[in-house]
């Protein structure tokens, strides 16, 4: 089963990336890019998995930590 890709934010003492990052750090172009191309990727991933289970992580979320994992060249041992 598919997870949602949603914050919870009312569970914990939350400072989203939006308020930390600051508005010209370069990352925030790609982000708009990566999120543009997922929304597309949507129905391919809501086909892909099975509507019963329990839910996965994510696979937008996934893809976007593999993306920063490679911009910041972050060993995955």
């Amino acid at each position: 089963m598919r997870g949602d890709d949603q914050n919870q934010q009312a569970m914990f003492s939350y400072v989203s990336p939006e308020q930390r990052v600051p508005k010209d750090h370069p990352l925030r172009p790609v982000r708009i890019m990566v999120d543009n191309a997922l929304v597309n990727l949507a129905p391919l991933f809501k086909e892909m998995y099975s509507h019963t289970g329990r839910p996965s992580i994510p696979p937008e979320q996934l893809l976007r930590a593999l993306l920063l994992q490679i911009l910041y060249s972050i060993r995955s041992e």
